[in-house]
């Protein structure tokens, strides 16, 4: 525990446990209707916050807990074991959500907005991604400046999460036209209710239901300069550096899911009887067992190791590496588990009420982080030019 923290080891613990009971019992029933609206209930809000899951991350002068990363990761994967959209909401709310702000905002915003995110006052979601285009140096959005001295933002995003509950968007977009590299971008904190901004409607996910998503429309929206975040130019760094801690927390949701999905495969074995032997007692199947269990451990060493680096040194050389890595392999590893947890549990797995737990629906929900916060060739680009960068070599702290 940080010796700082707001709660003691135990309270923490007590806590841990507190979250694994409300999303495996009230959101898991809560799901239920949530898979045929498609839209989350303001009763999923108010548990959320009654629960502290708009608190827990935040350091204490904003209302929060001062925790350690390791500490807000481990919280993370107890949340990731219940549904997905409320995990992907979860997720960001305890990462760029308020990070962002607080790593780069001027000091005027921040004191204005970020005591609000201890009770989801305020949301903000991100803003990259653009249909026509990539999430680098190719973006087209542009955020120009006036005679004024104000920036005037146009352009679109596409793909972007939680555009249903955000009052702030964070976006990255162009202000030095002239230039051809990522120095052409910048990041700003944008208003949801400024004039010029347009949401655009998406169709619905496959999982994760209840997370919305949209395109954006902004349209000679107008800007101050206090809310460009760090200094023009420097988009492209805000954005890879906020991405990089975000793979980490998109790899413990991935955690979180494998755990349980291992959990409940355990218990179906089990108890699942072929010619007069649990099934877990064949080989195949403890081949099965022994592969899940093997990527959960790396899994979670990796994300335990990236946190005690961070926790270090957020900006550390090793930073973007290590967290690209365990994106990475936590992809491969909700893969390999959700395949394993079918294959055990045979067609019973393949229906929607499984008396294990939500089977099929974790293996839609899962899906998600193949493409959330980059694909695996994204992934896969990013270590090759770190790992040559590095000479192939890692730092560790231990």
């Amino acid at each position: 525990m940080n010796p700082n923290a707001k709660i003691t080891d135990e309270q923490f613990e007590a806590y841990l446990k507190q979250v694994r009971e409300l999303v495996e019992g009230p959101f898991d029933e809560m799901q239920k209707e949530i898979e045929v609206t498609n839209t989350f209930p303001e009763e999923f809000y108010e548990l959320a916050k009654k629960n502290d899951l708009y608190r827990f991350y935040l350091p204490s002068e904003y209302g929060g807990w001062d925790l350690n990363e390791l500490e807000i990761l481990r919280v993370q994967e107890e949340f990731s074991r219940g549904p997905g959209g409320m995990r992907m909401h979860l997720h960001h709310a305890a990462d760029m959500n308020w990070r962002i702000l607080d790593d780069y905002g001027k000091p005027e915003l921040k004191a204005k907005y970020m005591d609000k995110f201890q009770d989801k006052t305020i949301y903000c979601n991100f803003a990259i991604t653009e249909q026509n285009g990539g999430t680098g140096a190719d973006l087209h959005t542009t955020a120009l400046k006036d005679e004024n001295g104000n920036y005037v933002l146009n352009g679109e995003k596409w793909l972007i999460s939680h555009t249903d509950c955000s009052d702030f968007t964070y976006v990255i977009a162009v202000t030095d036209p002239e230039k051809s590299g990522d120095e052409r971008l910048s990041a700003f904190f944008v208003p949801n209710d400024a004039p010029g901004f347009e949401i655009v409607p998406m169709p619905h996910m496959m999982g994760c239901k209840g997370a919305g998503h949209a395109g954006l429309k902004f349209t000679n929206l107008v800007l101050s300069p206090e809310y460009l975040l760090g200094e023009e130019g420097q988009g492209m760094e805000i954005a890879i550096h906020s991405l990089s801690v975000s793979r980490v927390h998109i790899a413990m949701s991935n955690l979180g899911m494998a755990q349980r999905m291992l959990e409940i495969s355990l218990k179906r074995a089990n108890d699942r009887v072929t010619f007069g032997k649990p099934i877990a007692s064949r080989q195949m199947i403890k081949a099965k067992i022994a592969d899940m269990q093997m990527m959960v451990h790396v899994l979670r060493t990796a994300i335990y190791d990236f946190a005690r680096d961070f926790d270090i040194d957020p900006h550390n050389d090793y930073v973007t590496e290590k967290a690209a890595i365990c994106k990475l392999f936590s992809i491969q590893t909700v893969k390999l588990v959700s395949d394993e947890m079918l294959e055990i549990f045979g067609g019973d797995g393949y229906f929607e009420d499984s008396p294990y737990g939500p089977t099929e629906r974790l293996y839609r929900d899962c899906r998600a982080m193949w493409l959330e916060e980059g694909a695996p060739c994204v992934q896969r680009i990013t270590i090759a030019r770190e790992t040559q960068n590095h000479g192939g070599v890692i730092k560790y702290n231990f």
